[in-house]
């Protein structure tokens, strides 16, 4: 990608050098032992995926996790404080740092545009770069979580070590798939303010399981589909994208597909626990989103 030089975002917050402590959970015992049976059951679900990294499960790639616990009708473990600890940064760190800061930018030209085509304002998110743990207005999270969107403060939070996994684990290396990381996320902001994180929430209440699961799917897949939406301007309106670019941000999209998740976690797949969607779902509307540049063209509650 050809980011280098240029404008860095202003909303990047800077909390690699705090340290939060304290119950990385739900409060209320009784709502933990509910949904300890689920961890094993339904794998990529957010809720479910703070309660496995307390009992030293894995983590995976999440987002948009304030949403889900209100869905849940769960209460977030608010006993969190944070300190500040000896924090060094590394030359390579810094880069990157950096790079996170110049694509939020990036995404806030291309979403403060495309609003105002819709005579609307777009309120800028704020990205939460920490280490390790980190206090949200949706409860304290994990690193190994992956990153996430909280509505509940309008925040992105990401541990730049996920990267690392990205390329090691998820073998979905390169600039555009971190970019991807970060623009799905903004998604989900784009979802909050456009009212449909809301409906999703109240909606999933009057679901089953494995109804909500579906709903949820629409969700992240509506995320990816907006992901590309930035993509598409990134590189039409100010050529950001550099060959091979496209296909780092599809291998990313299929890295972390429910199926290929399950598959690599348990063995098998189980379609009525998805969440965020299979590999062959999130590369088909991520392409929709790159190739439309329209977010209208994102509506997959009622085109899927």
């Amino acid at each position: 990608m050809r980011w280098r030089g240029n404008r860095k975002s202003s909303n990047v917050e800077d909390r690699r050098s705090m340290r939060a402590s304290g119950h990385a959970g739900l409060s209320g015992g009784s709502g933990m032992l509910r949904l300890l049976p689920v961890i094993f059951k339904f794998l990529g679900f957010k809720g479910t995926l703070i309660l496995a990294v307390c009992v030293g499960a894995y983590g995976l790639f999440t987002g948009n996790l304030g949403n889900l616990f209100g869905g849940l009708g769960l209460q977030q473990d608010t006993t969190v404080s944070e300190r500040a600890v000896p924090f060094q940064e590394t030359a390579e760190e810094k880069e990157l740092v950096d790079f996170v800061s110049v694509i939020l930018a990036d995404t806030e030209e291309t979403w403060t545009t495309l609003f105002r085509q819709k005579g609307k304002s777009y309120q800028e998110p704020r990205l939460v770069l920490f280490r390790d743990a980190v206090k949200s207005a949706c409860g304290m999270a994990q690193s190994a979580m992956g990153p996430f969107y909280c509505p509940g403060d309008q925040k992105v939070y990401i541990d730049l070590g996920f990267y690392d996994q990205l390329k090691n684990r998820f073998k979905a290396p390169g600039d555009f798939a971190q970019a991807y990381v970060i623009a799905h996320e903004v998604g989900h902001h784009i979802q909050t303010l456009a009212g449909i994180s809301d409906k999703v929430q109240a909606a999933r209440k009057k679901l089953s399981q494995a109804e909500g699961n579906k709903l949820s799917v629409r969700q992240e897949l509506q995320a990816d589909c907006l992901a590309g939406v930035w993509a598409h301007h990134a590189n039409h309106t100010r050529q950001l994208l550099e060959a091979g670019d496209v296909e780092e941000g599809l291998a990313a999209a299929s890295a972390i597909g429910d199926d290929t998740l399950q598959k690599q976690s348990q063995g098998y797949v189980s379609p009525d626990s998805f969440t965020h969607g299979s590999s062959a779902q999130r590369v088909k509307w991520f392409k929709i989103g790159l190739a439309s540049g329209d977010m209208d063209s994102c509506d997959t509650f009622n085109n899927f």
